[in-house]
């Protein structure tokens, strides 16, 4: 008999039979069983780019534990092809494309109107109201001070970078001497010297060896790794070399998988951190990504990347453990999304959503815990750049890119290549016609807002036929 099992006898032997109101039990069950949450966010990272889902090139051993020791998505989505719109989904539970600023594709530059407004519930504002503390290293990019900022939504702690990329060892948004570092304690500016994915695991594991087990925590660790620049660990010498923060002139697989294994070590840092602190249990660790894969990523066997709705470019890697409730190395086939972890976590945590701001995502924890099978999803994305527009409903997805348009059955082509459009001319109408709907529903993509596309300029995988972009 379990620790848990034991406790709930001893209670309710001591207690007299009409006590035991059903509300009153689950209250105090609930209340001793609220998880701690660390929610780790990788940076561009693909599908393809950990051992557990079958990258040869180097080894991630951390995060392939993990796996062994929860959950694994197979058919997990990022909400968007790019990161800030992303974190508006993740955070909000919602579709990005309700929020201005989750139209930005991404978020470039300080703006007073773009952003995640404050007084949207957030995951962690909610989890607060649950009993929560919550912390914030890492990446924010939903809009900048003094506007916006992770204190200002429901972070009680933050360390880290407020824009979308920095260097990972000048900690700037750029290069030159007159460009600011983008390192913050809280709203602060400061200078810390070091490896920017080791700078996190640290903060995060000192974080995690303060907390005292009385209250529960909530703890957003968004690396920025692989993000370019292409610096791995060692390579300090790169950061003083380059002249874009792009780096288009640089990287390459080698330096890649120095990248992705440097964040499985620091990931390794975090969990061994749970550990020691005897925490592991009791403790829900998520790990994905915000979008697909970039110029060197292993999106297989799919095709796309990043800023594209092509499966490489949205389908990302999700592992799950908790060990109290969910089994060890199983795998599940659920359809799922970014905008899921809202109400999913919130359930786990005993909290709710705001009825002001129904989630769009799914709870997905009946299905984690067995409690019900995995079901079919219609999930809708759309992008600026190529006039992109998706639907996945069951296995069938419709795609337009640069205006042509698609049906796909990815459960069988995964490489997206057999366009059964007019094989299928109802199966395509149905759902043209419900992305048509659905977009109808969202804010509309109006000229003034941003996009980054990927292109023949910068890669030559991206040339067209014509001789255009």
């Amino acid at each position: 008999m379990s620790k848990t099992d034991q406790k709930r006898r001893a209670v309710i032997k001591g207690l007299p039979a009409l006590a035991l109101a059903p509300q009153a039990l689950f209250a105090a069950d609930r209340k001793d069983r609220q998880p701690n949450i660390v929610f780790i966010l990788a940076d561009d990272l693909g599908y393809a780019d950990l051992g557990v889902y079958g990258n040869t090139d180097f080894a991630t051993p951390n995060l392939d534990r993990l796996a062994a020791q929860g959950v694994r998505f197979t058919q997990a989505y990022a909400n968007s092809a790019v990161c800030s719109a992303t974190r508006f989904g993740l955070i909000t539970g919602r579709y990005q494309y309700r929020l201005r600023g989750g139209l930005e594709e991404p978020i470039a530059g300080a703006s007073k109107t773009i952003g995640l407004p404050p007084q949207h519930p957030t995951l962690p504002s909610l989890l607060k109201k649950a009993g929560y503390r919550t912390a914030l290293f890492g990446k924010w990019h939903l809009g900048y001070l003094p506007v916006f900022g992770p204190l200002k939504s429901g972070y009680d702690v933050f360390f880290g970078n407020y824009g979308g990329a920095i260097d990972y060892f000048t900690h700037k948004p750029g290069v030159g001497p007159e460009v600011p570092e983008d390192l913050y304690e809280g709203e602060v500016p400061v200078h810390k010297v070091g490896y920017y994915t080791d700078l996190l695991a640290e903060r995060a594991t000192e974080y995690i060896g303060q907390q005292d087990g009385k209250q529960p925590f909530f703890l957003s660790l968004h690396f920025t790794a692989p993000h370019w620049p292409w610096e791995g660990p060692g390579d300090e010498a790169v950061s003083r070399d380059i002249g874009n923060i792009f780096h288009y002139d640089g990287g390459d697989l080698v330096t890649y998988g120095k990248m992705v294994t440097g964040l499985d070590t620091a990931i390794g840092r975090v969990l061994d951190a749970l550990r020691h602190k005897g925490l592991a249990d009791d403790t829900i660790v998520i790990f994905t990504s915000d979008n697909g894969g970039e110029r060197f990523s292993k999106t297989w066997p799919f095709s796309g990347q990043k800023t594209e709705l092509l499966e490489g470019g949205i389908r990302v890697p999700a592992i799950v453990r908790w060990p109290r409730r969910l089994g060890a190395g199983t795998t599940t086939d659920q359809v799922a999304i970014s905008m899921d972890w809202l109400p999913t976590l919130l359930a786990a945590a005993g909290g709710a959503p705001d009825p002001a701001y129904p989630p769009d995502g799914q709870d997905l924890l009946p299905v984690l815990t067995g409690q019900r099978a995995p079901g079919e999803r219609t999930l809708f994305w759309r992008y600026k750049a190529n006039a992109q527009r998706a639907v996945r409903s069951g296995n069938w997805k419709y795609l337009r890119l640069n205006g042509n348009d698609f049906l796909f059955d990815v459960s069988v082509d995964q490489r997206e290549r057999a366009n059964l459009a007019q094989r299928h001319p109802d199966v395509f109408d149905k759902l043209k016609g419900e992305w048509e709907s659905w977009n109808a529903s969202m804010l509309p993509i109006t000229p003034d807002v941003r996009t980054h596309g990927v292109n023949g300029k910068v890669q030559a995988d991206h040339y067209h036929a014509d001789g255009t972009d």
